[in-house]
C-alpha cells in the first residue's frame, strides 16, 4: 500500500511542477510584454503552488522513510534510491517518476534562471533612464519671492541689456 500512496504523491508533485512551470511561463509572458499590472497575482499564484509543493514535500519524505524501512534503505533514501530496490513494477514506475522530476525541474530552474535575468535586465534599464533624466530645478525663492534661478536669469539678461 505504501507502494501506491507513494506513487500517487509523486504524480501530484509532477502536476504540481507542471502547474508551476505554466506559471514561471506565465510571468515570462507578462515581463517580456510589460504587463506588470498582473505580476503581484501571478506571484501570489506561483506562491500558492509553492505551499502545496511543501507540504505534499512532507507526506512524501514520511511516506519514503516507511518504504525505506522496508526496504532496508537507510533513512532520508532519494527517490533514485527507492526505485533500485524497490521490487517490480515499482522500480520502474518510480524511476519513471525520478526521470520525469528532474526534467520539470530542470525546465523550472532554466525558466527561473530566465525571468531573473529579465527582472534584472528591466531594473537595470530603469536605473538606467532614470539617471540620464534630470529633473529641472525650479530653484528657492529669494528676498523678492522669485526663485533664485529665475533672478539669476534676470540679472544675466540685464547685465546683456
Amino acid at each position: 500500500m505504501d507502494y501506491q500512496h507513494l506513487s500517487t504523491l509523486l504524480w501530484r508533485e509532477q502536476e504540481l511542477l507542471d502547474l508551476l512551470l505554466f506559471k514561471a511561463e506565465e510571468k515570462q509572458y507578462l515581463i517580456v510584454t510589460g504587463k506588470t499590472r498582473w505580476l503581484a497575482r501571478i506571484a501570489h499564484e506561483i506562491e500558492v503552488v509553492l505551499d502545496q509543493l511543501r507540504t505534499l514535500e512532507v507526506e512524501r519524505a514520511a511516506v519514503t522513510e516507511s518504504l525505506a524501512v522496508q526496504l532496508g534503505l537507510d533513512a532520508n533514501p532519494s527517490l533514485r534510491q527507492v526505485a533500485d530496490a524497490a521490487p517490480a513494477p515499482w522500480n520502474d514506475l518510480f524511476g519513471k517518476h525520478h526521470e520525469a522530476l528532474l526534467v520539470l525541474v530542470t525546465e523550472l530552474r532554466g525558466l527561473s534562471d530566465s525571468n531573473r535575468g529579465l527582472i534584472e535586465g528591466g531594473l537595470a534599464a530603469l536605473d538606467e533612464a532614470l539617471l540620464s533624466v534630470r529633473a529641472p530645478s525650479a530653484g528657492t525663492y529669494g528676498a523678492s519671492g522669485r526663485t533664485t534661478a529665475g533672478a539669476n536669469r534676470a540679472v544675466t539678461l540685464d547685465g546683456a541689456l
